[in-house]
């Protein structure tokens, strides 16, 4: 037997979104297909999706707004060719294309808030609910599902965390020395990370008075390193001049595959505002980092109960969850709470125990 998978596009993060859901079918008698709507062919992006069988459809992110046809059509065909038992698709537009050119179960995944807070989204999706489940990858992402789908039952409405292979993720990391001469960093120096966009969602522009406020009481040669680009470059810049932060707080741009450089930092913060998940907390618990994240969104859920939780934009607060940690008032490990709730091994085992997905294998097998 085999399955349907369905993305928009491989571009980050959603090529490692499709390594996640093939693992779920390692050591399975289910083989899968995944099909990207959008990219041409990639030899890279074909070996790192760790999929049976890769399509390209090749189309332009343009050619599959509206009605996508041209999309459905090429699906329609490609269900066609194998056995598939279900479908699996990520975001909206994949949804769509699932629904309407098979007449398979899908399972819908969600990585953002407000997905279906359109109404034409909910009139679609509700006409086809006997056949769908949707998977928040957080629980506040799912809480935000259930919100616009009233009336949907509480069962076909779950929670899906994202994941990762946590020993592939930590053989990837380079050692300390190593890490911090790669990105150009002192050895000496006290080092507070931050990997994200820069944008208004991201709010490093609390994280920077954070940790000006926190400086005087930190140890000598503190550095906020914060690697992203966006569209708050210059703002950013800007307030870091303003707060006399030139030699202490480093905006580094792009760093391609980030979590090699993890183990560099000595602690790691995320001020984001309804973060839906946060890789870049996993990948910062496979790193053995303390970390301080704001209290709310997924990011929360993932800290919770082996970090520290700061309230959204309250910079005092940030201020004592940075001092705390810089002298050992932290909590308790995150490895064991990553093997357990965020391996790949972890949610594998949660998503074969989901009832409609035990539905769909039952029905087959009898």
């Amino acid at each position: 037997m085999w399955v349907l998978h369905i993305c928009h596009s491989y571009y980050p993060p959603f090529l490692d979104c499709a390594r996640q859901y093939n693992a779920l079918f390692k050591d399975t008698p289910y083989k899968v297909m995944t099909v990207y709507l959008t990219g041409d062919q990639n030899a890279d992006v074909e070996r790192d999706t760790q999929s049976d069988e890769v399509v390209f459809l090749g189309y332009k992110s343009k050619q599959v707004r509206g009605l996508k046809l041209g999309a459905i059509a090429k699906i329609k065909t490609i269900a066609k060719q194998k056995d598939f038992l279900f479908c699996i698709a990520h975001r909206v537009k994949p949804t769509y294309v699932a629904l309407l050119a098979t007449k398979l179960p899908v399972i819908s995944v969600h990585h953002n808030y407000n997905d279906y807070s359109r109404w034409s989204r909910r009139l679609f999706v509700n006409f086809f609910q006997h056949r769908l489940l949707m998977l928040g990858v957080s629980n506040s992402v799912r809480d935000d599902l259930r919100r616009d789908l009233k009336g949907w039952q509480e069962g076909r409405i779950q929670t899906l965390y994202n994941h990762i292979d946590v020993e592939a993720t930590q053989a990837l990391m380079q050692p300390k020395h190593e890490a911090r001469q790669s990105l150009g960093l002192p050895q000496d120096a006290y080092i507070i990370g931050n990997v994200g966009r820069l944008h208004h969602d991201k709010d490093q522009a609390t994280l920077i008075h954070g940790f000006h406020q926190s400086l005087p009481n930190l140890p000598p040669n503190s550095i906020l390193y914060i690697a992203g680009k966006g569209p708050l470059e210059e703002d950013l810049k800007q307030l870091i001049a303003r707060l006399d932060l030139k030699d202490k707080v480093i905006l580094a741009g792009n760093v391609p595959n980030a979590k090699r450089f993890f183990k560099a930092f000595d602690a790691f913060v995320l001020t984001s505002d309804r973060e839906p998940f946060g890789m870049v907390l996993l990948e910062a618990m496979a790193a053995e980092l303390p970390i301080i994240c704001s209290d709310c969104g997924g990011g929360a859920e993932v800290v919770r109960g082996v970090g520290q939780l700061f309230s959204f934009r309250d910079v005092e607060h940030l201020k004592s969850a940075i001092l705390g940690i810089s002298y050992g008032d932290q909590r308790s490990s995150s490895t064991n709470k990553l093997n357990k709730v965020f391996s790949d091994e972890a949610v594998k085992e949660a998503f074969w125990r989901l009832s409609f997905v035990e539905a769909i294998v039952d029905k087959e097998n009898n």
